[in-house]
């Protein structure tokens, strides 16, 4: 059955990869995901050097990246730059989700070929505010 949630459409589950190490920010997201009404499936991945190769082994690519600048084994950046020098990954959205708010790191990420960057929000308007990005850079057409 289709969702309805700010002005988008969805008939199909959306396809989420989240690139978290904190357990504490992964119930969170799955809980505001679900308060939304947004039907969704949503795969983690706790280190950078991990993501390629989980994207590579399954070749069903999400419809959203969203990724942590500050993880373990190789740092967000570093994470972001692999996907976008990746031919079969450079198209998928990739929105960055930090605790980081410095401008010089937004500017950063966002000329390696972010969509989007978010700070993670503290309050329940910041995360209505968050999700709602999140959902028109998942459900743009590329």
């Amino acid at each position: 059955m289709p969702v309805f949630y700010p002005n988008l459409l969805f008939v199909n589950p959306l396809k989420i990869l989240l690139v978290e190490d904190d357990q504490d920010d992964v119930e969170l997201m799955e809980d505001v995901l679900r308060e939304k009404g947004v039907p969704f499936t949503l795969d983690v991945v706790k280190q950078g050097d991990k993501v390629i190769s989980f994207l590579k082994m399954g070749k069903n690519f999400p419809n959203v990246i969203l990724l942590d600048l500050n993880i373990p084994k190789l740092h967000g950046r570093d994470v972001l730059a692999r996907l976008k020098a990746d031919d079969d990954l450079r198209h998928i959205p990739v929105v960055i989700l930090t605790t980081s708010s410095t401008p010089a790191e937004k500017e950063y990420c966002l000329n390696a070929g972010a969509h989007q960057f978010l700070t993670k929000p503290t309050t329940v308007d910041g995360f209505d505010t968050s999700i709602r990005t999140i959902l028109s850079v998942a459900t743009k057409p590329l």
